[in-house]
């Protein structure tokens, strides 16, 4: 069975849980460390000017490539919301080649941006890709609900019914209530699944909120583990979550 370790992380723009110490280089460390073939991340940088002339460290290309550097040799960026001085958005890192990727804007209106990048991922030579989608819903639980039927929406229109599918990063859903959306698209949260119960990941230093998830469909997880260790607590305001997935 062809199988993917897979890490989600709300890296925070770069900063640490308090937003006052740039910890991308670490962070880059520590997400080596790890080695895990695909790795969404949520808030990472496509450019920020005010950034850059402050911090000496800031890096000369966008934050997701830098924290692929050579260790994920295939990237897809989906913009979220942009300013005068920059942008940022979600990214999936990958050790296969991504197909194709595309990034379907769910914001609300007057709302800070949200997206959902997918990618179609080369893993295997098997009758379909393994399809990914890195998640940022929004903080109202209304703006959440909708943005949890546009991504059944996508699901339906865009990936065939029995294709290997990983969807995961920050739901933002701390009191639970997504699931029943979530569980009419067919899909499966794995620390739920094989734990009983939500990851707590946020904030970072004490752990007490279930904002991020991993679900899957088609496909199972296994070896499902919040990182709540150091360095991770100290690298942003959400520790990372990591499971192997097979299909």
């Amino acid at each position: 069975m062809p199988s993917v370790t897979v890490l989600t992380l709300n890296c925070h723009m770069g900063f640490d849980q308090f937003g006052r110490r740039f910890v991308l280089h670490e962070l880059r460390d520590a997400v080596r460390e790890v080695g895990a073939d695909v790795v969404f991340l949520q808030e990472v940088m496509g450019e920020n000017e005010l950034h850059k002339r402050k911090h000496a460290k800031w890096p000369d290309k966008p934050q997701y490539e830098f924290l692929a550097d050579s260790i994920w040799s295939h990237a897809a960026y989906g913009r979220n919301a942009a300013y005068p001085h920059g942008h940022h958005g979600n990214a999936v890192l990958s050790k296969y080649v991504i197909r194709a990727h595309r990034n379907c804007d769910i914001s609300i209106a007057g709302h800070e941006g949200r997206g959902l990048l997918h990618c179609q991922l080369h893993v295997d030579d098997g009758a379909h890709s393994l399809h990914a989608i890195c998640v940022h819903l929004g903080l109202h639980e209304a703006h959440r609900q909708k943005q949890l039927r546009l991504l059944c929406e996508v699901l339906h229109d865009a990936i065939p019914r029995d294709a290997p599918l990983i969807v995961a990063g920050d739901f933002n859903d701390w009191r639970s209530r997504g699931h029943p959306v979530m569980d009419s698209c067919g899909l499966t949260e794995v620390f739920l699944q094989s734990q009983g119960k939500l990851a707590k990941t946020f904030p970072a230093r004490w752990p007490l909120l279930p904002v991020d998830r991993i679900y899957v469909r088609n496909a199972r997880a296994t070896q499902a583990r919040v990182m709540t260790a150091k360095p991770w607590s100290h690298l942003s305001d959400h520790v990372p979550m990591l499971a192997k997935v097979a299909w």
